[in-house]
């Protein structure tokens, strides 16, 4: 039976998956030249690269070169949730136990921003400390010189208001 709407996020569908990797020099051209995904962004100091699937609005995958995933990642998924539902989430989480976090494992209790999409996020662990993701694509310009924030961070920037 489903769960009750009003005590849940409504989540709309798998927005990202990520994969562990040998060599990020070997798959980032098999991800981009062989299977034609879209390259959405490269950090090379980190070691990972991301790729749209179909568009930064319908789902990204993400690269990890072995041991550099963050938060002691195991596997992640992201779940696609409307802004609304975003901000409503981690109440929600927090109401049945669930400690939300952001992006470096930090307690939270509003989405965060990730400024290169943007898309706002909120982390939190499954039984098996799978890392669970949700996140929401936002209609500003990317700015990857934000980093990972909070909204209200994201907000008080005045080219990142909403119109």
């Amino acid at each position: 039976m489903p769960a009750n709407n009003a005590t849940v996020p409504q989540i709309q569908g798998i927005y990202e998956t990520h994969l562990s990797v040998a060599d990020l020099r070997i798959s980032i051209p098999f991800y981009r030249d062989i299977l034609g995904l879209e390259l959405a962004a490269e950090f090379p100091e980190r070691r990972i690269a991301f790729f749209w699937v179909n568009g930064k609005e319908n789902a990204m995958l993400g690269l990890w070169e072995t041991g550099t995933a963050p938060i002691r990642m195991r596997l992640h998924i992201a779940f696609r949730l409307s802004q609304e539902e975003m901000f409503r989430a981690p109440a929600l989480l927090k109401s049945k136990g669930i400690d939300v976090r952001g992006f470096h494992g930090e307690p939270v209790s509003e989405p965060i921003v990730i400024g290169w999409v943007p898309a706002l996020s909120l982390y939190f662990d499954d039984p098996d400390k799978h890392s669970i993701e949700l996140l929401s694509v936002l209609d500003n310009e990317p700015d990857p010189a934000f980093g990972m924030r909070s909204y209200e961070e994201w907000k008080r920037l005045s080219k990142h208001a909403t119109p």
